[in-house]
């Protein structure tokens, strides 16, 4: 079959064979990050019930010392798990950033 002048895509080489040991630890990825999704899910399903109880209570969105606390408690986890405990609390405070502001509009709902 004759090349169209005005086609610039470089002819494709045919598909490789997959690599099955690559395509193995890509499925377990993808099995560990589905199963991250669904924890976090239900992660904050809890928060949201704890952001609404401290909204009829009238108790802070913020707990600067449980959240202190945690940090500490996870990276110590991090570091027996051999994972890096900066990663494990950047990661950390992003979620407890992501809980606080919806604790903060449980609050401003009740006000």
């Amino acid at each position: 079959m004759a090349r169209n002048p005005t086609d610039t895509a470089a002819p494709q080489a045919p598909a490789a064979e997959p690599d099955p040991v690559l395509a193995g630890y890509r499925r377990s990825i993808d099995n560990i990050d589905a199963a991250l999704i669904h924890m976090l899910a239900e992660r904050f399903r809890i928060t949201q019930a704890v952001g609404e109880y401290k909204a009829g209570a009238a108790l802070p969105p913020a707990d600067p010392g449980r959240e202190r606390d945690q940090i500490a408690r996870l990276r110590r986890l991090a570091e027996e798990s051999h994972l890096d405990p900066e990663f494990s609390e950047k990661f950390l405070r992003f979620i407890i950033e992501e809980v606080i502001r919806h604790h903060e509009r449980a609050r401003d709902r009740n006000v």
